[in-house]
């Protein structure tokens, strides 16, 4: 059974070897034990939001030599008494440190838990945790600013507009059913309908930012998709700037998906190369590779249909957006090979 009030303690800092080293400590004991392994000031007489230097004993040996901050609750992550033990990154140092605060008293912590307990501890709500979570693993500039907003209330703010909004018009609707046999009329009719249309934009306005934000979390995933020797790879290659496919003038040279990531403007679009769909094979490898093509497709945010304007039709071209837009997909369809075309078929 969880016990909110344990003492809790965990390395901070990812692990492996590093110039600095944190381990964290959270819970009533938080000070107290870590007041049995410091040298240096008696961190319980010192004031919250404080750093202090020292050395970490383990009776009569030194450990490290440490710096450790101190943060009184309820102002602190947490909302407990939290410590943070900053030494050299050393994992054997870092291990050492902690089963020290473990022998003490304290816990392991379990993944989250920090966060968790600042949850229940009532110093963010669940939207903020996780936006902590995504802050951690944004990877572009997009994702950083969507997670900071989160986390400083801005989508909690959004939802609690929304549920005044909705206790509103619950508060009216009520009055008018509890007097809807009498001849009298508290309710304003405008109101309803004004409030209704709020609620309507508001919740639209919720769910596209709800799309929007998995699409800055995970990137925009653009599937390169053409016939065998249309150029998929080369592109890769040139958006990316390096030779990250193999490019031969031997059509079905990609049997598998090549994945990569390019950031634009602080936005991550993960670029797939795929092999090239033709409708009769008689290789199994690439029928198999086809397949796979078709369903990434199915998958992608955006598809750009490649095509070499000397070989495709425009009957072929016509019949594929017919083909996605009939799946609903977003596309973008690129002639490629201009610069050696016989005819000026597309202009």
């Amino acid at each position: 059974m969880y016990d909110i009030n344990s003492t809790i303690a965990a390395i901070a800092t990812p692990p492996g070897e590093g110039a600095i080293g944190i381990i964290r400590l959270s819970g009533a004991d938080a000070i107290n034990i870590a007041d049995k392994i410091f040298a240096g000031k008696q961190l319980v007489k010192q004031a919250s939001h404080t750093i202090h230097y020292g050395r970490i004993m383990d009776g009569n040996e030194v450990v490290d030599e440490v710096v450790v901050s101190l943060y009184k609750g309820p102002k602190s992550y947490t909302g407990e008494d939290v410590v943070e033990i900053s030494c050299h990154g050393s994992q054997y140092v870092l291990e050492r440190v902690l089963g020290l605060c473990l022998q003490h008293g304290a816990h392991v912590a379990k993944a989250g838990e920090f966060t968790q307990r600042a949850y229940l501890n009532g110093k963010m709500d669940l939207a903020q945790a996780e936006a902590v979570a995504d802050l951690i693993a944004s990877q572009s500039g997009a994702a950083h600013k969507a997670a900071i907003h989160n986390l400083r209330g801005g989508f909690s703010s959004e939802l609690q507009g929304l549920r005044e909004q909705l206790i509103q018009f619950s508060a009216l609707l009520e009055l008018e059913l509890d007097f809807s046999e009498e001849d009298v009329e508290f309710a304003d009719r405008t109101r309803f309908y004004e409030l209704i249309e709020h609620i309507t934009t508001t919740t639209q306005a919720l769910i596209q930012s709800f799309s929007l934000g998995n699409v800055i979390k995970k990137g925009v995933s653009v599937a390169i998709i053409g016939k065998p020797n249309a150029g998929k790879s080369t592109l890769l290659n040139a958006l990316l700037n390096e030779e990250r496919a193999i490019v031969s003038d031997i059509a079905g040279t990609t049997r598998d998906s090549i994945e990569e990531v390019l950031n634009i403007n602080g936005v991550l679009f993960r670029l797939i190369d795929t092999a090239g769909i033709r409708e009769h094979t008689a290789d199994i490898i690439e029928t198999m590779g086809v397949q796979r093509s078709r369903d990434i497709m199915k998958r992608a945010d955006i598809v750009v249909y490649l095509f070499d304007v000397n070989e495709e039709s425009t009957d072929e071209l016509q019949q594929q957006k017919h083909v996605f837009e009939q799946e609903g997909m977003k596309y973008l369809l690129v002639g490629n090979k201009t610069d050696v075309a016989g005819t000026q078929k597309f202009g």
